[in-house]
């Protein structure tokens, strides 16, 4: 007889924030649930220039048509859910506001950050470059750990406890992939993308190719 201890725990979907320069863990974030649904898009960098986009357009090299730039730009989104009902590690005072609190600090500069940033823009000495933030991983299993940078996060608060504190909530979150073409040379983002294509390489590799003769065609084309 099958005993619970035997059945394998589900792998969960999540995000790492990473030292960039020392490549170690700065925060580990599971998701409760993994989402239902992956939304998906691609979008070549394409050479060849405005006649590319479709229309009819005669813009464009000839000798550019099948060249690309660089990798596609990739992007997900995907819908995830908290229900402090389901995690008895909650401190009730608090609801979920700590788990939103640690998805939403993914997008804000820290306090810290911003008193400096005030602080060099009143002495006036010395340029303000833009605050940068920690490099941001996500993983879907072994086959998917990415470079990302979050471009949307909408937050659903749909239960709250005496205190007005939430309880359960739907996040909407949409990523862009970070490639080669968003990170310097030697960036370790920039290595990690490579080992992301590099696992796709590997994962077309082993599909099945076609004949085609299942396309109704010959030998040659």
């Amino acid at each position: 007889m099958t005993r619970y201890a035997d059945i394998p725990k589900p792998i969960r979907s999540g995000i790492v924030v990473v030292d960039p320069e020392r490549g170690t863990p700065q925060r580990i974030i599971v998701l409760q649930f993994n989402p239902d649904t992956l939304e998906r898009s691609l979008a070549p960098q394409s050479a060849g220039g405005s006649g590319d986009a479709g229309g009819g357009g005669s813009g464009g090299d000839r000798n550019e048509a099948l060249r690309l730039k660089g990798p596609a730009e990739e992007s997900w989104k995907f819908t995830a859910e908290i229900d402090a009902t389901d995690q008895f590690e909650v401190a009730a005072p608090d609801g979920i506001h700590p788990q939103l609190a640690m998805l939403e600090m993914l997008v804000h500069p820290t306090s810290a950050q911003l008193r400096e940033a005030s602080r060099r823009t009143q002495k006036g000495t010395i340029e303000i470059s833009p605050i940068e933030m920690p490099l941001t991983l996500f993983t879907w299993g072994s086959k998917r750990v990415m470079p990302v940078r979050l471009t949307e996060l909408s937050i659903n608060e749909s239960a709250f406890d005496v205190d007005l504190n939430p309880i359960r909530a739907s996040l909407g979150i949409g990523m862009k992939v970070l490639s080669v073409s968003d990170l310097p040379a030697g960036h370790r983002g920039a290595d990690l993308y490579l080992a992301h294509l590099a696992q796709k390489e590997r994962l077309a590799a082993a599909a099945r190719g076609g004949r085609l003769a299942e396309l109704g065609l010959g030998r040659g084309l």
